[in-house]
């Protein structure tokens, strides 16, 4: 092998290839219910709010399915709208392929995004395919259709991505949404039930016609070489959980974090959040969930790395578990939670440090007198720096800080105060309390 040759082989290839869109690289997102977020459940309706969330800080709203809803083996009065039965058109209930088109139009006019979820894994029983293609689906032991197996997703039948001509259509299907309502990419459902290069392959055919952000609901490595510019941050929410409920303490989050610098590649995003359909209606509420850690875990969603999702009425402090497959309206109010979103969301977009991705600073973990209780760290981006300290537990603390990476004059994000911070700063720390400060 000629030496040129020889020496090529132990050349770094990159972990990823996927490139993301210029406008996801402060991007934070909203996961927006159609049936739930407004009284009438439309897009019209929906389209009315759009300037709210532009003003709360939001850029990329991620639409759940809007296809028509399976009628056979429906759950509840008006099914899941993860159980799809045509993938080329409108539920009805939340309105017309028109006022899709002119919601998506409106969120462009506000700078903002859309994304559609996208159920590729599995469709209802009565979905046309299952007569034009049967041989496209999965059979259980008897050769009957089968829902997914060990889930009791009873209203669903999944598909087999063995066969080219459903690859072929599934990709061709969700072509059809970007051309025909200028959708600019897809929340991807269960996606590593679906082999990675299907993925990969669809990917690649939506960028012949425009930059897409892909979202994948999975947490692993693979999904981001050539596939998923994020997916979910599942490790994440389950080591907040647990410390709020004192069943760990901040070292839950250092293995977290440890596999996300050490496995995970250096552009990848991972969706960070306190709360999103499933948890709502099936686990808990975000106050549930993490009582009185709850402010904290929304901050750290934020200002850590990851890229931020919020649940539509998290803004409006949402406490109830909101129906699935009945109408169930958001009560909409003004909340002090609303308020601390738009602030955080503000100083991500404000910050380099805090940035997606490569975009943002790597964060670098400041040891502290309070190990196990509190967690510091800083981010840092070409001069623009945010540190920050969360104390973890339900007991005041009092941490100093070793190390002078992280030493400099800042302010505080919220008080606006200025702050010096050298080898004598020293915080007294209330129970689930932070502190964020910025260059």
């Amino acid at each position: 092998m000629p030496q040129r040759e020889a020496e090529g082989l132990y050349e770094p290839k990159p972990a990823s290839t996927v490139r993301h869109p210029e406008w996801s690289k402060s991007a934070v997102l909203y996961q927006l219910n159609t049936r739930q977020f407004t009284p009438e459940g439309t897009f019209r309706a929906a389209q009315n709010q759009l300037p709210r969330l532009k003003a709360l800080g939001v850029d990329i709203v991620w639409l759940m399915p809007i296809q028509p809803i399976g009628e056979v083996n429906r759950k509840g009065t008006l099914g899941s709208p993860y159980s799809v039965r045509d993938y080329l058109a409108v539920n009805p209930e939340f309105g017309t392929m028109a006022d899709l088109k002119a919601f998506v139009a409106a969120a462009h006019a506000q700078g903002l995004h859309v994304i559609l979820d996208w159920v590729a894994n599995h469709t209802s029983w009565d979905n046309a395919l299952t007569v034009q293609h049967p041989d496209w689906y999965e059979r259980d032991l008897d050769g009957h259709f089968r829902p997914t197996p060990w889930w009791d997703w009873s209203d669903i039948i999944n598909l087999n991505y063995g066969h080219a001509d459903l690859r072929r259509y599934m990709t061709e299907a969700m072509m059809f949404w970007v051309r025909e309502a200028d959708i600019d990419g897809f929340r991807c459902d269960v996606a590593g039930f679906v082999p990675i290069d299907f993925w990969e392959t669809a990917r690649a055919q939506l960028e012949t016609i425009k930059p897409v952000f892909m979202l994948g609901e999975w947490e692993m490595r693979d999904p981001h070489r050539a596939a998923f510019d994020a997916t979910y941050a599942w490790s994440w929410t389950e080591a907040m959980a647990k410390i709020a409920k004192g069943q760990a303490d901040v070292n839950a989050l250092f293995v977290y974090y440890s596999w996300n610098e050490s496995a995970y590649p250096r552009d990848a995003m991972r969706m960070t959040y306190t709360s999103n359909h499933d948890q709502n209606a099936w686990e808990s509420t975000e106050y549930e969930r993490y009582g009185p850690a709850r402010e904290a875990a929304a901050v750290l969603s934020v200002v850590g790395e990851g890229i931020p999702m919020i649940y539509n009425g998290q803004e409006a402090g949402n406490t109830r578990r909101l129906q699935f497959f009945e109408k169930d309206p958001i009560v909409w109010k003004d909340d002090e939670q609303g308020d601390l979103f738009r602030r955080l969301f503000a100083l991500k977009h404000a910050h380099p440090a805090l940035w997606n991705g490569a975009w943002g600073g790597r964060m670098h973990a400041v040891v502290n007198s309070a190990p196990g209780k509190v967690l510091s760290f800083f981010r840092r981006v070409e001069g623009d720096t945010v540190f920050a300290a969360l104390n973890l537990s339900g007991e005041p603390q009092t941490a100093t800080f070793m190390g002078a990476h992280h030493h400099g004059a800042y302010r505080d994000a919220f008080s606006g105060e200025a702050v010096t911070v050298d080898s004598a700063t020293r915080f007294e720390m209330a129970p689930w309390s932070w502190r964020v400060l910025a260059t």
